[in-house]
């Protein structure tokens, strides 16, 4: 006889299913974490570990204010990881700048907080700075730089620190983690619940299923009747020598990481499941990034890597339930460091259907259905 799994099981071992995770232990529940395999694309291991706000949901107010509901409460999230886990994810929210030297880029760039700031009414939080007031706040900023947007909000975390918090925190609030865990095939049984049959030949029962697998939840997602279709995006990093002296700011393309090296990325590109880093792209980040501060002329690059966003079609999030198979979920999106907090709490009421339950509406795949359709 098949033995009980935990209450419920999600697979994807990543940001996403790890954050999910944690806040439905931390509401009581039984989580069993299935993770991929190492050769999987993952983008929770090659992510800027940005906690950033600017311009997300300029054009949709939901995600707009979704994300400034995360920021807000990253301060408090990153306190309670360090007490279950007892690592420290060197969060510095701060501030954030995004850099131009198009003026019309940084004009467009303008109106999209414009329209982001009449989402968020008041807590809408950011300034235009033109290049030389830039560089007199920012000494060292290049001749080129015609100017900067800045919110006080954004800030960044160390990414692998994160991740790697974020397993221990599950593991100390009684979740079981188990790696190397593909899961092959999701079958909803009759009388409820679903069976799991792993890569491995295992077969596993559970009550509930959140699929938080990324680009690997394509064929689970559309056995339990999803319509959503994730897509990749390439990223492209550079990752230069320690340096002794700390860069006067933080970016969107350009960051410091807490152990002194700096990360240098912000590029996408539509290149199917090929993560790799390409001689033109490195040259561009390279240039970029001595643009912006030409300090840097004289740093060393010691690596260089591409790794796979998960994109949804419209680019913001998905939470999904299934109207097919209760007690299915799909949870998908490409800001898992930002939105953290809220999948360790407030989706995790979502999931739960407690009282009251969150409006997540905005969210469901059914806009995809209805563009579409359209």
């Amino acid at each position: 006889m098949q033995q009980r799994s935990p209450e419920i099981t999600i697979i994807g071992g990543g940001l996403v299913g790890l954050s999910v995770a944690l806040g439905l232990l931390l509401s009581g529940r039984r989580v069993r974490v299935l993770d991929g395999a190492d050769s999987d694309a993952r983008a929770s291991q090659g992510n800027f570990g940005l906690v950033w706000g600017q311009g997300k949901g300029w054009d949709f107010a939901p995600y707009a204010n979704w994300t400034m509901d995360a920021l807000a409460v990253w301060p408090e999230f990153a306190r309670q990881l360090q007490e279950l886990s007892g690592i420290d994810v060197a969060l510095d929210q701060s501030g954030g700048y995004e850099f131009f030297t198009n003026p019309a880029e940084m004009d467009g760039f303008r109106a999209e907080l414009e329209q982001q700031a009449a989402h968020l009414g008041h807590r809408a939080n950011y300034q235009m700075l033109n290049g030389d007031d830039l560089r007199s706040q920012l000494p060292g900023i290049g001749p080129e730089v015609v100017g900067a947007s800045f919110s006080p909000r954004d800030g960044h975390v160390n990414p692998l620190r994160f991740l790697r918090a974020l397993r221990s925190a599950v593991q100390t609030a009684g979740g079981r983690v188990t790696m190397n865990a593909t899961v092959a095939v999701v079958t909803p049984q009759r009388g409820g619940g679903f069976a799991l049959a792993l890569a491995d030949g295992e077969a596993l029962y559970t009550e509930q299923v959140v699929l938080c697998a990324g680009l690997g939840a394509a064929t689970l997602a559309r056995d339990l009747g999803f319509i959503t279709q994730v897509r990749p995006q390439l990223g492209e990093l550079l990752i230069t020598e320690k340096l002794g002296n700390r860069l006067p700011f933080l970016s969107s393309t350009i960051r410091q990481v807490d152990e002194g090296g700096v990360q240098i990325g912000g590029t996408k590109a539509n290149a199917g499941l090929d993560d790799r880093e390409t001689l033109p792209i490195m040259s561009k980040l390279a240039h970029h990034a001595v643009t912006v501060f030409p300090a840097l002329a004289d740093v060393r690059v010691v690596r260089a890597w591409g790794a796979l966003r998960v994109m949804s079609p419209d680019g913001y999030p998905v939470y999904a339930k299934s109207s097919l198979y209760p007690g299915a979920f799909l949870v998908t999106c490409h800001s898992g460091v930002t939105l953290a907090p809220l999948h360790a709490s407030v989706l995790a009421d979502w999931i739960m259907n407690t009282s009251p339950t969150p409006d997540l509406e905005a969210f469901d795949e059914c806009r995809f259905a209805l563009s579409h359709a359209a």
